[in-house]
């Protein structure tokens, strides 16, 4: 039976489409971008995230660790991420609930069963299904499609939020059961996104020429990042690509950098690269919001 990661599910989402939502985050992404506010989404693993605020040094995960996990440094618990196998033996025996794993298995039939539960909200709201990452594209396509389907035959809305990075043949098996999508561009300068983002700015600008090319609804989505992307003639580049491959863009949503997510950084063993970026004012935010409108764009929000 095909199962894939799962990260997080959250109801009664407002952001992450049209309507009332809930969002199914898979795990795993092709990208590494620095400001990521999720970072036990990139990997396809199961992680382990240490609240260290909340450990009392008590030992018990240490004690009964069948794999040496866990190990005392200093007359502190530390986590030995090397030596862990995830196997969740230490959350049995941590009362402080320090610890807790990234990443647990589901099947289609029990996703749907989850998300099943607020049809109601869905149809008064005009919400749906929003399946994120991590990159949800990435998973199995037949994993994907099988999920899809089952919503569809229960006339639940779906969205997919998608970075692009992901096989052509993904999205074109995927957007004739797909209602609407959230697809994100960082920029259009190569050696920007190799720096800040990864490889793949070319498959993730094919991928959109191709979902357009399907009559996909497209909300184009842009992380804002102060000292990235937020120089207007960065913007311009962005928004002469739509225009020159005729992007039928329904919204824009403009979402600026926050470091809200950094402290997931050190619980999960990890470095925060905070260098370079910077949180754009919200004066900047509608300048840019007037740039696009000064090309004919009329949907924008900011935030989302």
């Amino acid at each position: 039976m095909k199962e894939a990661l799962v990260f997080n599910i959250q109801r009664f989402s407002i952001h992450d489409g049209e309507g009332i939502r809930s969002t199914v985050f898979f795990k795993g992404c092709g990208l590494h971008c620095k400001w990521c506010h999720n970072p036990e989404s990139q990997s396809y693993q199961k992680q382990i995230i240490r609240y260290e605020e909340r450990c009392k040094n008590c030992k018990a995960c240490m004690n009964f660790c069948p794999h040496q996990g866990i190990k005392e440094v200093k007359g502190k618990i530390e986590l030995d991420r090397k030596n862990c196998h995830t196997c969740g033996t230490c959350l049995d025996y941590c009362v402080y609930n320090a610890l807790e794993i990234a990443g647990k298995p589901y099947t289609a039939n029990q996703l749907v069963e989850i998300v099943k539960r607020d049809r109601m909200l869905y149809e008064e709201s005009g919400g749906g299904v929003t399946l994120s990452g991590g990159e949800v594209m990435s998973q199995s396509i037949g994993f994907l499609l099988e999920l899809c389907k089952k919503l569809k035959r229960l006339g639940i809305h779906i969205t997919i939020d998608t970075c692009g990075l992901a096989p052509r043949e993904s999205y074109q098996q995927l957007v004739p059961y797909v209602d609407a999508f959230l697809y994100d561009i960082k920029t259009i300068d190569q050696q920007k996104h190799e720096l800040f983002v990864g490889d793949g700015l070319e498959t993730i600008l094919d991928n959109l020429i191709e979902i357009n090319k399907m009559d996909a609804i497209i909300t184009i989505r842009v992380a804002v990042i102060g000292g990235f992307n937020d120089r207007e003639k960065e913007i311009q580049e962005m928004i002469q690509w739509l225009v020159m491959n005729q992007i039928k863009v329904k919204k824009i949503d403009l979402l600026p950098y926050h470091e809200a997510g950094s402290i997931k950084y050190q619980r999960l063993g990890r470095s925060y690269e905070k260098k370079k970026m910077s949180v754009p004012s919200p004066e900047k935010m509608e300048a840019i919001k007037n740039i696009f409108i000064e090309h004919g764009f009329q949907n924008i929000s900011i935030g989302g």
